[in-house]
């Protein structure tokens, strides 16, 4: 597993040669993805999502060595974490215990000011920021799509409501098939602006494509199909509940309360619509600060930043039945999935939000340990490398409570 270019070897020269020359073709294809998540506002327009002015949340150090910490492998084999981290693509990793710096590690370049792209995990910021504005009586959960996009009126949510959103349960014929060079995704993509313009016959923007998307045969409700479509239509919703553009939004109500200590940013497309799915960069250790939030409940210091009842309702509601019938059964076997949000329902508690590439929070309640891995693997989605760091992840956490 691992490349012999890295990112500190892309992009050099004036111009760079072809072969080392990241463009809006192949930013998200090795080697050129090395570079590319590292540096997303240099290939998409994005916006700010500002920190505010108020000082960032102190993270103490309470340094202990993991890289040795065993456990056994899918493959049967043994592992440590720092043959992990080494094998999988890692650009860094951070692990916090109670809230103290545990461990931090960096690699291709990466640094701690640097933000990278944490592909999925955006879905989770979003689902985050829709309990705030629950919360706050602005968003019902319950009501149709409709009360807040009229327009989606005779597509695939013009007949379902803003929970079945929340928990892709949405009925559509929509395929998340990431390498169909001629599906739904490919056309998806060239309306986000992440993939250059293809057949002129395709929308090309992102609300648009959202209202073309069709009903299936499956009612609302009843099985798990992972739509990222759905968390940008749900940033939309949140954009009309609330009146304001999403990056302001999430600015104003999530970011510069959580103790952030850099700005961070979203992809928006020609017309300014912001990539709520997977546009989102930030840095390794404002990851972290998501997944501490989370695991206090939504407390970010002293201030409640989530409602308490938003956090423990994705803990502890998400449909298992639902996930047993959906397309990713066997990543999380026993698992569910509430408010963009993923629950292993396991004997700690643990929860995690998840993005292509391998982009992680993780977090383990019992043991107080949060980890945020963000990482340039070629394929976008590697089930042998989800779970081996699934278990690497428990491994790192048990050590620590031990």
């Amino acid at each position: 597993m691992g490349d012999t270019l890295n990112s500190t070897d892309l992009m050099r020269g004036a111009p760079p040669p072809a072969d080392r020359q990241v463009t809006l073709a192949n930013w998200r294809l090795p080697p050129f993805n090395r570079w590319g998540f590292q540096n997303v506002r240099q290939i998409l327009p994005t916006a700010p999502i500002s920190r505010g002015g108020a000082a960032a949340l102190p993270l103490a150090a309470d340094r202990h060595p993991i890289d040795g910490i065993a456990f056994a492998g899918p493959d049967g084999g043994e592992w440590t974490v720092a043959r992990m981290l080494a094998e999988t693509w890692t650009d860094g990793l951070v692990v916090l215990r109670g809230g103290r710096v545990v461990a931090e590690h960096y690699d291709n370049g990466q640094r701690p000011e640097t933000p990278h792209l944490v592909f999925s995990v955006s879905k989770s910021f979003t689902g985050a920021l829709a309990g705030i504005a629950a919360g706050s009586g602005q968003l019902d959960p319950d009501a149709p799509v409709t009360r807040y996009i009229p327009e989606a009126t005779g597509s695939a949510y013009g007949d379902c409501a803003v929970r079945h959103v929340l928990d892709m349960t949405v009925g559509t014929s929509f395929e998340e098939s990431y390498l169909d060079p001629a599906g739904d995704y490919v056309r998806y993509r060239v309306a986000t602006g992440w993939n250059p313009p293809g057949d002129p016959s395709w929308i090309a923007d992102m609300r648009g494509f959202l209202l073309t998307l069709k009903r299936d045969r499956k009612p609302h409700g009843e099985t798990f199909h992972y739509v990222s479509p759905n968390s940008d239509l749900l940033g939309w919703i949140l954009e009309r509940a609330t009146g304001e553009r999403l990056a302001d939004l999430m600015s104003r109500a999530l970011w510069s309360r959580l103790g952030a200590e850099s700005d961070a940013e979203i992809t928006v497309d020609r017309l300014g619509a912001a990539r709520t799915a997977g546009g989102i960069s930030v840095t390794l250790r404002d990851l972290a600060r998501l997944g501490e939030t989370m695991r206090r409940g939504g407390k970010a210091g002293n201030a409640q930043v989530i409602p308490a009842a938003w956090v423990a309702d994705i803990l502890g509601k998400g449909d298992r039945a639902a996930w047993a019938r959906g397309e990713m059964a066997e990543l999380l076997p026993g698992g569910s999935y509430r408010s963009q949000w993923y629950s292993l329902n396991n004997a700690s508690g643990a929860f995690c939000a998840i993005g292509i590439h391998g982009q992680w929070i993780y977090v383990d309640p019992a043991a107080e340990v949060v980890i945020a891995k963000q990482s340039s693997q070629p394929l976008p989605v590697d089930d042998a490398t989800d779970h081996l760091l699934l278990r690497g992840f428990d491994a790192i956490a048990r050590a620590l409570a031990g």
